[in-house]
């Protein structure tokens, strides 16, 4: 997830041509029964059109302000944000690479001086709201100090980052901000997880207490802020009113709002008004939510949709596709996914914070045999907190080993030496007590090993997978009792808790069908697994976890994110899961300028449609 990006970058869309619209833009095409007569190359580009795109499995968008609250980090949020609002730096693709400047960024090339103490933003020229009013350096400040003073209500936030790192904000002049930081920061980080954070709002059109009180300057006191953020929080959970409410007609990105229905189907439409450079050819955009991924592939089957994607189990029928004019393409994600402890859980929180129990958990997880047979090869494993794919400066061979092979006679091991025995298939504590050779803190005598799991609905892969754990775990004695529930409804029932909560009741959580975490440029974790993080939803806390986060965040040695990345992969601050492909994308022969972010960002703008020539 951008749960930053998880999410939730974890996230996708897909696009589907309508019979009319199709007929008006594309006459030249032809469809029988959903065959598209057009090869993947070649073709003459054409302006307009419509296209709908398929949303991930119980997928539906619900957050629009584009500071987002704890449990709406869906990457299909952000996805949807960055094309109303334009992110100040993103993670941009050029060719095969990744950077953080581009014709949707407002921020052109930071400047680090003072020791990388100081950090100096200049920000494009000429680039207006659709109010026609122009984007400024108070934009930027209106948006750090909305953040500033609501960061406890900002999902993006963590203890010690932004806006924490940021001793103060200087407006240098109307295109320029600067950042006085507290101390110095390794450049390629701060640029890649605390810039990217960054967004520029209308604070001319949204800078107002109350609804029909005046605009002016209130964001500038913590009360005023306040008041400003609570107001613009209660706007953003009225979906059904997002198309008809003024705020929200205010933005700067290459779309705008034409519908946005509460069952989470969105509609967009190109902003006439946009001043940026990379204009939409289409004319609209509908993200279409789907309950499963079997309704969606119906649809798929039937032509009437133009991007979407297949379930993996499906993927032998990668032809059929590609003899009815599709191209069949994976979308990879630079992405982890794991299963979420709760460390704080009223009812096995004791026991998920003994880690020789999950240890022995994480040898009961078979990822290589999960990923052939559930995923039928679109998953890699996920080793640790850093992706081991693909292989980048970030890794280290050591990294890339499985630091706990499935074995289920090392997991029983784990547990007998502890003291647990089986009874009936039951693991039951038989030596309570905190000695190296008891069950550990907490835990009672006959106290039984069984947990409750919240998994994402709509997946039959998630399904399947979860079932096999289920059996795994049980070949130790580990009672594991599946809760499926929408995507949605598990993010937002795991969210960061304190023992004894209301609500803090449940063991562990997974959402992650299309990948749990998408990463920014630089893979670190100061958002999932540092002290206090908003997206650190299981409450892991660990004083050198903290220590090896900051050494990242503060010192360009590779040698940092390697010893932060070993580190974790050791102590099991979630269960590793097969990582799968994001979507295995389906895409109509005709529909031109895609290219597959691996952080999980759309840009429909640059989506065309081509006709056949005279020649073809």
């Amino acid at each position: 997830m951008r749960p930053r990006r998880s999410s939730a970058r974890r996230r996708a869309l897909a696009a589907a041509v309508t019979g009319a619209a199709l007929v008006v833009a594309l006459s030249a095409c032809s469809q029988d029964g959903g065959k598209i007569d057009m090869g993947p190359t070649g073709g003459t580009p054409v302006e307009g059109g419509t296209a709908t795109m398929a949303l991930p499995p119980a997928a539906t968008p619900n957050w629009i302000f584009p500071i987002g609250a704890p449990g709406y980090g869906a990457t299909y949020n952000y996805a949807i944000q960055s094309l109303l609002y334009m992110p100040v730096y993103d993670a941009v693709k050029k060719g095969s690479a990744l950077t953080t400047t581009g014709p949707n960024t407002l921020g052109q090339k930071p400047v680090y001086s003072d020791g990388n103490k100081t950090v100096t933003v200049p920000l494009r020229k000429g680039i207006t709201w659709s109010d026609g009013k122009p984007v400024t350096a108070r934009d930027i400040e209106f948006w750090f100090n909305m953040v500033k003073a609501n960061k406890a209500e900002w999902g993006s936030y963590s203890v010690g980052t932004m806006p924490d790192n940021v001793k103060s904000f200087e407006t240098v002049d109307a295109h320029t901000v600067r950042l006085h930081l507290n101390r110095s920061y390794n450049p390629d980080w701060f640029t890649a997880n605390q810039l990217t954070l960054m967004r520029a709002l209308p604070q001319a059109a949204w800078d107002a207490k109350k609804d029909g009180g005046p605009i002016g300057d209130w964001d500038r006191t913590t009360s005023g802020a306040k008041a400003v953020f609570a107001r613009l929080t209660t706007h953003s959970k009225s979906l059904g009113a997002y198309s008809k409410d003024p705020l929200w007609k205010t933005v700067n990105g290459p779309w705008k709002i034409a519908e946005w229905q509460n069952t989470g189907q969105v509609t967009l439409v190109r902003n006439p008004k946009y001043t940026g450079t990379d204009k939409a050819h289409l004319d609209k955009v509908v993200l279409k939510p789907f309950t499963t991924a079997d309704s969606e592939f119906n649809v798929l089957r039937s032509g009437g949709v133009d991007y979407g994607y297949i379930p993996p189990s499906v993927l032998a029928q990668k032809k059929k596709f590609e003899s009815r004019g599709y191209r069949v393409d994976p979308w990879e994600g630079w992405a982890a996914t794991y299963i979420v402890y709760n460390f704080n859980s009223s009812h096995g929180g004791a026991a998920m914070r003994q880690l020789y129990i999950r240890q022995a958990m994480q040898h009961l997880v078979d990822q290589k045999s999960m990923s052939k047979v559930i995923w039928q090869g679109s998953a890699d494993p996920t080793l640790g907190p850093v992706p081991v794919t693909p292989k980048t400066q970030y890794t280290t061979p050591e990294m890339q080993k499985n630091q706990y092979p499935y074995s289920v006679k090392s997991a029983r091991k784990l547990l007998t030496d502890h003291g647990w025995a089986v009874r009936d298939g039951q693991a039951r504590c038989t030596r309570p007590g905190t000695g190296a050779d008891q069950c550990g803190a907490g835990i009672a005598k006959n106290a039984p090993l069984n947990l409750t799991l919240l998994s994402q609905s709509g997946s039959t892969e998630s399904t399947n997978m979860m079932q096999e754990l289920k059996s795994s775990l049980s070949k130790a004695g580990i009672d594991l009792k599946v809760r499926q529930q929408p995507l949605n409804s598990v993010l937002g029932n795991s969210v960061p808790c304190k023992a004894g909560q209301p609500g803090c009741d449940w063991d562990m959580s997974f959402f992650g069908t299309a990948g749990s975490w998408y990463y920014p440029l630089n893979p670190s974790g100061e958002q999932l697994f540092s002290t206090g993080a908003s997206a650190n939803f299981g409450n892991y806390s660990d004083p050198k976890a903290d220590k090896l986060i900051r050494a990242v965040q503060y010192s360009s040695d590779p040698n940092a994110i390697h010893a932060y990345g070993q580190y974790l992969s050791q102590q099991l601050p979630v269960m590793w899961m097969p990582n799968p492909a994001y979507q295995v994308s389906v895409i109509r022969n005709d529909l031109r300028g895609v290219d597959q972010n691996p952080t999980v960002t759309l840009a429909p703008q640059d989506w065309y449609y081509v006709k056949k020539g005279a020649d073809q």
